[in-house]
């Protein structure tokens, strides 16, 4: 495997990967939600406000991308954004494809991610996940990695 800086032609890959990687997130994020808040959210579905938030991350020169290949095939990128000011850097989007997690990937990536977060200078790493069941996996990678969860509680009401 070899991670390698983000080209225009691994779009497509991150997308389609990223929808798939994504699907039982948001699958229990609608069990979860309020139906109306959940409609409020994602009136086009899920996938249309996600490809559109991929694609974003990808292309709008906010965060620094980086993709896990296995030959030509990307398995997996990690989006960073480094804000010198308040000393974080924080992993603003993970996923690796479902046909290669399992695999190491996320945890090659995640390590080349903080690695190049403290050659930049900070010394403090944050990643936000949901507390819903469908990102339990995401949280126990992130604490595997070394991240201590500092809670938060984000309440929806619909006016």
């Amino acid at each position: 495997m070899e991670i390698t800086p983000y080209l225009k032609d691994h779009l497509d890959q991150i997308v389609q990967l990223s929808l798939r990687a994504w699907a039982p997130v948001f699958a229990a994020i609608k069990e979860t939600m309020d139906p109306e808040i959940y409609e409020t959210f994602y009136p086009e579905g899920w996938e249309a406000s996600q490809k559109a938030s991929v694609e974003h991350t990808c292309t709008s020169g906010e965060t620094k991308v980086w993709v896990s290949l296995r030959e030509t095939q990307v398995t997996g990128f990690i989006a960073l954004k480094i804000n010198k000011e308040e000393g974080l850097g924080e992993v603003y989007m993970i996923a690796v494809d479902p046909d290669y997690q399992r695999q190491g990937v996320s945890k090659a990536l995640m390590d080349f991610g903080l690695e190049y977060i403290k050659k930049e200078g900070i010394s403090i790493a944050m990643i936000d996940t949901g507390g819903d069941p469908g990102h339990a996996p995401a949280r126990a990678s992130y604490e595997k990695a070394g991240f201590k969860l500092l809670p938060i509680a984000r309440y929806f009401k619909k006016l």
